[in-house]
């Protein structure tokens, strides 16, 4: 909102002035005589809610919005008389000062560039030793720039002094911010950089996440036991076990591995893991009313590597608790991995997390990494929860797109997929500057 006065010898003149210089949009806020005419005060772009939050507690006082303008135009007409006296102890500093005859003018030429900048013509201001008036001056330019806040109806603000290595901090996590973490994290991490340049504070980052990112040491395919693999529909469980029972057979053969679905609460939910079964020539068995987990795995004891698909339920689905608890329950030593998608939000990665924790989860399988835009996203979740990361997919061709995870590895793989958007998006700019 512009706001401005107006004087004149008959309020036809003021009128006139106010046409002229406002336009046919402007509101008047008050008009009044005064010693040799008339005064208006006009604004632009009038907003009666921001008058009130501008006059604060005082437009409680007004009860209906001319007496507010009122308000409103009495205000700005304090704050004129303000800033003319300003200007009157510039005008004494320069009388003050004249006969010295200084010859440094640059922090003088700095405040009239600031004044005349938002008040109109103020008379050069003299030369003076920077010495000498330093004080004088930051206390006026203090006043001065308050008092334009306070005219444009913006709150005084003071400026933070930023330090290079806050400066630093800053642009490094939003770098880390680009790279896919979440704010929290990407401060915590920039504000470990004490000192440096962006790129040695960059490489430190990278060393952070290295050492954050925790795996898996030992292969399931050489360790051996039963895995459970849990998380919503379409994260990629079905698929992921079809990977690694055809890798174990490549290696291994095919008589000392099986497969074992608990969903039953969905048709033709098997399909899939028994057409895996029957390619692979390894038995696939069902957990339902008649068979119950445990004595299905007490029947396959004799195997080396159990791989056990789960139905993807949410807690709002029917059979979601008593599936994690049959899985919490066992007397057999399952480890139960969650399946993260990487193309997830982040809040989704999460609620995932807190919906299937009560399965004592022993760690986690990142899928869908070839799809994922930015992988900083499933780095900050497996640091933030804590979950090792047993292996990660990045296509569909089984079993070559199964990878075991290493946590250097992985940070350069998020590195390259950064460096990718970003060229991406350059190329994107220059197409549209082209066009």
């Amino acid at each position: 909102m512009k706001v401005k006065r107006f004087f004149a010898q008959t309020m036809a003149e003021a009128l006139k002035q106010v046409s002229e210089q406002m336009g046919p949009d402007a509101v008047i806020l008050s008009n009044r005589r005064v010693d040799g005419g008339v005064e208006i005060v006009t604004a632009l772009d009038y907003d009666e809610n921001m008058a009130r939050q501008r006059l604060g507690n005082q437009a409680e006082e007004a009860t209906n919005g001319s007496r507010l303008a009122e308000m409103q135009a009495d205000q700005h007409r304090r704050l004129e008389d303000e800033l003319s006296r300003s200007r009157d102890r510039i005008r004494e500093v320069r009388e003050k000062r004249a006969s010295q005859g200084a010859s440094y003018a640059g922090s003088f030429a700095a405040i009239q560039e600031e004044v005349s900048g938002g008040f109109g013509d103020i008379e050069p201001l003299p030369q003076a030793p920077r010495e000498a008036y330093s004080d004088e001056l930051a206390q006026m330019r203090a006043e001065i720039s308050s008092l334009r806040d306070m005219m444009q109806g913006r709150r005084p603000q003071p400026e933070p002094e930023v330090s290079a290595t806050t400066a630093v901090q800053q642009r490094l996590a939003e770098r880390l911010q680009e790279f896919g973490l979440g704010s929290d994290l990407a401060g915590s991490i920039s504000r470990r950089h004490k000192a440096g340049r962006l790129e040695d504070g960059w490489k430190q980052s990278l060393k952070i996440l290295c050492t954050g990112v925790r795996t898996s040491r030992m292969e399931w395919l050489d360790e051996g036991g039963a895995y459970a693999l849990v998380g919503p529909t379409g994260s990629g469980k079905t698929t992921t076990i079809g990977k690694l029972a055809a890798r174990y057979v490549l290696k291994h053969g095919s008589d000392s591995v099986a497969l074992v679905t608990t969903d039953r609460y969905r048709v033709a939910a098997h399909e899939q893991l028994f057409v895996f079964g029957r390619i692979l020539n390894v038995p696939v068995r069902v957990v339902d009313e008649s068979h119950s987990l445990d004595d299905i795995l007490d029947e396959l004891s004799d195997r080396h590597l159990v791989l056990i698909d789960t139905a993807g339920l949410t807690s709002a689905d029917k059979g979601y608790q008593e599936q994690l608890a049959e899985l919490a329950r066992s007397h057999h030593n399952i480890k139960t991995h969650l399946v993260v998608s990487a193309t997830s939000q982040p809040r989704i990665m999460k609620s995932v997390w807190h919906c299937y924790k009560m399965a004592n989860l022993a760690g986690c399988v990142m899928t869908k990494i070839d799809e994922a835009l930015t992988l900083g996203e499933s780095l900050g979740f497996v640091m933030e929860t804590g979950l090792p990361v047993a292996y990660y997919t990045d296509g569909q061709k089984i079993p070559e797109d199964l990878h075991h995870a290493e946590a250097v590895p992985l940070v350069r793989l998020a590195v390259d997929r950064l460096k990718t958007l970003q060229q991406q998006q350059a190329v994107a700019e220059g197409l549209k500057e082209h066009a």
